[in-house]
Formats: C-alpha cells, structure tokens, sequence
C-alpha cells in the first residue's frame, strides 16, 4: 500500500461547518489557507475586542457545548469573503463575517442550535495572519481514516469522519500509525510537515455530523481501545507547497 491524501477539509468558521477542497496551497508556518479563519466568541468570552489574540477554544461557541453545531455544512467564496451555511434544521444563510450587519443575521441563525443554558454566541472574531486553531501555534490537523475504520468497529458502528473535524484525511495506512510520526516530518505531494502531538478529544466528537444529534460513546470506546482520548495529530507546515487530493505521503 502506498499511503496517500484521500480529502482536504477546511473549517472557515471554527466548530460551524466544514467544506471540502481538490487541492490548496500550504504556506510556511500557517494553517491550511483559512482554516478557523473566523470563530463565534460567546457572551463569556475573554477577548479583547480591540486587538484580538490566539485564545484557548473555551471562549468560543463549538460543538462539544451545542452538539447541533456539528451537522453545519460551509462553502466560502474566497473573492466575495461570504460564507453560505446550510443545517438540517435551519434554513441556508449566506453572509459576511467580517460585516457587522451581517454578523448580527448569522447570530440569530445561529442561535437556535445553541442550548439555553449555555453562554449564548455574541460575536464573531478573526485573529490577523491565522487561524483560530485550538493549537496556540497555526497548526493542520491529520486524521488516518484506517484508525477511524477500527474504532467504528470495536463500536459497532460505521463513524464519519466528520467527526473529527480533521484538515487532511489520509487513506492506505496501517490502523494508528500516524502516532509513529510525532516528531518527524512527511512530504505530501509539494509540502513537508512536521507531526508535533496528539489531538486529546473532546464531546464534539460523540455527535452525528450529519444530524447533530449526539449517537456514539467516542471517548469511552478510545479510552477502552487506546486508553486515551487521543484521535488524529497535529503538524506544523515546515516547507509550503501544494497539495492535492490523491497526492502520496511519504514518511522522512
């Protein structure tokens, strides 16, 4: 088997969507090009409004707090800066984050999916120059979807990987061996990146993407099978370049 890159994801708005991409371009120390550009800070949030910074997922709206969250559907218009969102529940809304009026039509859309006694969404924020990662260094995430493939079945049931909200989907692997590589580097296809740590899970992940209705024990079946809630790891982009589905990965 020759390892390989079976999907790209981006995540335009932190824990509210995703979309899929034929290839993109990495750039040297930053995220996939605007991954987590945007994120929904909630009424309780600690943010400076006037000079916003990288801060822990706490101070944001996601799904681990509103399940609902997860069954969100995103496609960005890169030119325009719009974002359409689509939900089972909810009729599409496309807007503008970065437009205060527009952000006010999103946040009432938004609202319903969020529970009543959770801190409400308030506002949207962008950090300049990266995304709101839940890594305080702009990171990609990579998932192996042969690891997803066997804790479906120690569940007994068939998981999305949506679940994981992974940037890079990685197919043609042996079942958890992307926990080999921390602390080495991959090619993939024109890129080189640098596998730094585990991703530790939270309750986003218990949530059917396609429904937002929460359906499986994702952390109790990792601990039992893995003693540990780590699924997926974190890189850093060490040499850009692009990338394409369908490219081949290549341990250095």
């Amino acid at each position: 088997m020759t390892p390989y890159l079976a999907h790209i994801i981006r995540h335009p708005i932190k824990s509210h969507g995703r979309e899929e991409l034929a290839s993109v371009v990495l750039s040297e120390g930053a995220c996939l090009p605007w991954d987590r550009r945007w994120a929904v800070a909630h009424e309780a949030a600690k943010i400076d409004a006037d000079a916003p910074e990288w801060v822990p997922c706490a101070n944001f709206s996601r799904g681990a707090k509103a399940p609902s969250l997860m069954a969100i559907d995103a496609r960005l218009d890169e030119e325009r800066r719009t974002i359409t969102l689509t939900h089972p529940g909810r009729a599409p809304i496309t807007f503008r984050p970065d437009d205060a009026t527009d952000t006010e039509r999103f946040l009432d859309w938004v609202r319903p999916l969020c529970p009543a006694d959770r801190a409400q969404p308030a506002r949207i924020v962008s950090v300049p120059g990266r995304g709101m990662t839940d890594t305080d260094y702009p990171s990609v995430s990579l998932i192996n979807l042969a690891s997803n493939a066997v804790l479906g079945g120690a569940m007994g049931m068939k998981l999305s990987p949506y679940r994981w909200r992974g940037n890079l989907w990685l197919s043609d692997l042996a079942p958890w061996e992307e926990f080999d590589w921390i602390g080495k580097r991959l090619r993939i296809g024109g890129a080189i990146l640098e596998v730094v740590e585990p991703i530790i899970r939270c309750k986003a992940t218990s949530s059917n993407p396609e429904t937002g209705v929460i359906d499986a024990d994702t952390l109790t079946a990792l601990r039992s099978l893995r003693g540990e809630q780590e699924f997926g790891v974190y890189a850093r982009v060490i040499s850009g370049g692009t990338i394409a589905a369908g490219d081949h990965l290549e341990v250095l």
